[in-house]
């Protein structure tokens, strides 16, 4: 029997009850606890496997929920929230004290966002609690956009997938965090950096950080699928290089014409960028699941959610 599910309640009711339910968000689906029950929190690091050193981001209804969770937010940060939020855009401020030390890996500071889906922010309505939702997947592995990505993952693990379709941004929100009170990227994502300095002015980029990281999706291998992956600049060449072997193509808007190629998925056949980025994990599970022996995908242009996409393949690849 299917965990898929569009009711609420029944959400309402596993989360209150210290369990965990899949909720849909408009970048990828999330593995959603109580942050404030240590045993729903405890259940998210253990059914996803990822250990207890990356922090969690935590899910509230609206900006006016925010003072409840952090203790200080500098003027830039309050200048983003009203532009991006509801949306895919997380901030790292310092906490509240009642923050749990789980949620945040032991640091001062929360990852905090609203996002901006109709279905997940009707059930934070409903709840008295915010929630952590790290994505519905294993740790590593490609995070899911489709209720069915996380059915497969944990149909013998949680009892809910709460059914918001399939997420129209595609990829993880992009973190901001704060040093001087000045914003810095922990982590490419699906809001463009160029909209964010439209904002906030000059933005620096940290966003790789193997020990104790900032922030989720600071590791270097990350997003993964099973399957052999490998970025090229050339595409052509590097699928010469695997001559004879079953070869699934990831491509931004090429279709490419060799008999070489076992599957080719073109990502926007118009060459937009948010389409690109929008199917990006659903084709990357695709290509995992057809027995091949190499994914080659094709390295974006280097500007605007392009370079959020480079970030995932980069994080997705075996070294070559």
């Amino acid at each position: 029997m299917s965990i898929i599910s569009k009711d609420i309640q029944k959400a309402v009711a596993l989360l209150t009850a210290d369990k965990l339910v899949a909720i849909p968000t408009e970048t990828v689906y999330g593995l959603a606890g109580n942050i404030f029950s240590e045993k729903a929190i405890k259940s998210i690091f253990e059914t996803k496997k990822r250990p207890f050193f990356n922090p969690l981001i935590v899910h509230i209804p609206s900006v006016e929920s925010l003072d409840s969770i952090v203790s200080h937010i500098p003027e830039k940060a309050k200048k983003l929230a009203d532009a991006f939020w509801p949306g895919s855009m997380t901030l790292v401020l310092k906490k509240q004290s009642t923050i749990p030390d789980l949620i945040t890996a032991g640091k001062d500071t929360v990852a905090v966002r609203v996002p901006n889906h109709p279905v997940t922010l009707e059930l934070l309505k409903q709840l008295p609690f915010p929630l952590a939702a790290p994505s519905a997947n294993p740790f590593g592995s490609i995070s899911p956009t489709k209720p069915e990505h996380v059915e497969r993952y944990f149909k013998n693990d949680i009892e809910q997938v709460l059914d918001g379709g399939p997420c129209t941004n595609g990829i993880e929100s992009t973190i901001i965090g704060f040093e001087n009170d000045e914003p810095i990227i922990y982590r490419l994502g699906a809001l463009a950096l160029e909209d964010i300095e439209a904002v906030a002015g000059t933005v620096r980029i940290k966003n790789k950080k193997e020990v104790s990281p900032d922030a989720p999706g600071m590791l270097d291998r990350h997003y993964a699928p099973s399957t052999k992956t490998i970025l090229s600049e050339n595409i052509l060449a590097e699928i010469k290089k695997h001559s004879g072997k079953r070869i699934g193509v990831l491509t931004f808007k090429t279709d490419l014409k060799t008999e070489s190629i076992t599957l080719q998925i073109i990502l926007s056949q118009k060459g937009d960028m948010a389409e690109a980025t929008s199917k990006l994990y659903d084709a990357m599970h695709h290509l995992d699941h057809q027995n091949l022996d190499v994914i080659v995908a094709e390295k974006f242009p280097d500007f605007g959610l392009g370079k959020s996409i480079n970030d995932r393949l980069q994080r997705a690849t075996f070294s070559s």
